[in-house]
C-alpha cells in the first residue's frame, strides 16, 4: 500500500488550511473541492462546483460535493448566500468585509465595499441604541442600457420662398 507524502502547509489552498485548522479529515475529494472553491472568483452553486471538480477527477459524485459543502458550511468555512434563482451559492466565510450587488438579469454577483456605507451602518445602529457588530448588504439591480453615441440629426432644410414685389 502506497502512502502519500503530507502536503506542505504553504501548498494548501486557503480553504484546505481552514479545514485542517478545524480538524477535518482531508480526503482527496474534499481536498479537490476545497481547492476548486478557493480558486473560484465567483459564487458557485453546488452544481457548478461539481462541474468544475469533475473535470479534475471524474470519480467525484455530486453527492460528495453536496455533503462536503454542507460540512464546510457547518464548520463555518463556507458562507451560504441566496441571491435568488432558487440555488444557494457559496463563498469562503473569511473573505473580508464586502457586500454584493446582484444583476437580476444575468445572475452575476459583484462584490464591493464602501467606507461611506460602513459609516452609515454604524451611525444608524448608534442612533437606534446599538453597537454594530456585523451586517450584510445585498443589492439587486439591473444594468443601465449601454449608451450609444447619438448622431446629431441633420438640420432641417428651410424652404425659401421667393417674394415678388
Amino acid at each position: 500500500m502506497q502512502t502519500r507524502a503530507p502536503i506542505a502547509p504553504q501548498d494548501l489552498s486557503r480553504i484546505e488550511r481552514l479545514c485542517v485548522e478545524r480538524g477535518l479529515k482531508m480526503t482527496g475529494q474534499r481536498r479537490l473541492i476545497a481547492r476548486v472553491l478557493s480558486e473560484a472568483e465567483d459564487h458557485p452553486d453546488v452544481e457548478e462546483l461539481y462541474r468544475r471538480a469533475v473535470t479534475q477527477d471524474g470519480r467525484i459524485s455530486i453527492a460528495t460535493v453536496y455533503r462536503t459543502v454542507r460540512l464546510l458550511e457547518e464548520k463555518g468555512i463556507l458562507e451560504r448566500h441566496d441571491f435568488g434563482g432558487g440555488r444557494a451559492r457559496y463563498e469562503p466565510a473569511e473573505h473580508g468585509e464586502h457586500h454584493h450587488l446582484i444583476d437580476i438579469d444575468s445572475g452575476r454577483v459583484l462584490e464591493f465595499s464602501d467606507e461611506r456605507h460602513e459609516e452609515l451602518a454604524r451611525e444608524i445602529a448608534a442612533r437606534l441604541g446599538f453597537e454594530l457588530v456585523g451586517h450584510r448588504l445585498e443589492l439587486f439591480g439591473r444594468k443601465f442600457p449601454e449608451t450609444r453615441p447619438v448622431t446629431p440629426a441633420p438640420a432641417p432644410r428651410r424652404r425659401l420662398r421667393e417674394r415678388t414685389a
